[in-house]
């Protein structure tokens, strides 16, 4: 078995570092950007990574849907699922689509992060954790993570896969998580076949950095019902 993990915008691989040591040397954390413009060719390249027969593949906000992409491609290889700040259906938003893309553009990474992605983080964040988010949003390129905004509004809605896949499936949610959400994420739960869902407390959208160790009990929880 080994571990795949998918990163939210606008980060990188790097936001898994308190969860690649659960499984040493068989987990993969790679950064998507470089893999497409399309959520498919996302999965396909994260795929590509592993020759694992068996798979938890875990994916934080659009690397939940890539997870979901993963598993449609490769039903057989994926064990479990775990989904974090994660929406399987995709809403058509072509208005806020074009102004995030406008405001990168016109107003810089700096200030898309403050305006867009910063307010994810829960209130009680410490300063460290708040820091450590930001400098990792801030080394990405514009371009990366246009792109990223991209495959994130362009992905397909996935309740098809959601619904009928047979392996343990973790719905996590920050308790002040707006995106998508405590309610939202309670329906997905039961949506699955085997699902359940996880409201971790005083955490925003980036349960991995903001409260790992809960998010490793779960991923290992998970692992060995798998």
């Amino acid at each position: 078995m080994e571990l795949l993990l998918l990163h939210a915008l606008p980060l990188d691989g790097t936001m898994w570092a308190k969860q690649m040591d659960l499984l040493p040397g068989a987990t993969h954390a790679p950064t998507l950007y470089d893999f497409g413009d399309n959520i498919g060719s996302w999965a396909e390249n994260a795929l590509s990574l592993t020759t694992a027969k068996r798979l938890v593949v875990v994916g934080c906000s659009v690397g939940g849907s890539c997870a979901l992409e993963v598993t449609a491609l490769a039903p057989e290889r994926v064990q479990a699922l775990i989904l974090i700040g994660t929406k399987a259906r995709r809403r058509r938003d072509l208005a806020y689509h074009s102004s995030v893309l406008k405001m990168l553009n016109e107003e810089g990474l700096e200030f898309a992060w403050q305006k867009s992605w910063s307010p994810l983080l829960s209130p009680v964040a410490s300063p460290e954790t708040i820091e450590r988010t930001k400098k990792i949003a801030l080394r990405q390129s514009l371009e990366d993570v246009a792109r990223g905004v991209k495959v994130f509004h362009t992905r397909p809605s996935r309740d098809d896969v959601l619904s009928s896949f047979s392996g343990p499936v973790a719905i996590i949610t920050g308790s002040e998580d707006t995106a998508p959400g405590i309610e939202i994420s309670r329906k997905q739960a039961v949506m699955a076949r085997n699902g359940l869902l996880y409201v971790v407390p005083e955490c925003g959208h980036y349960v991995p950095i903001e409260q790992p160790e809960v998010l490793n009990s779960i991923i290992c929880r998970t692992h060995e019902t798998a």
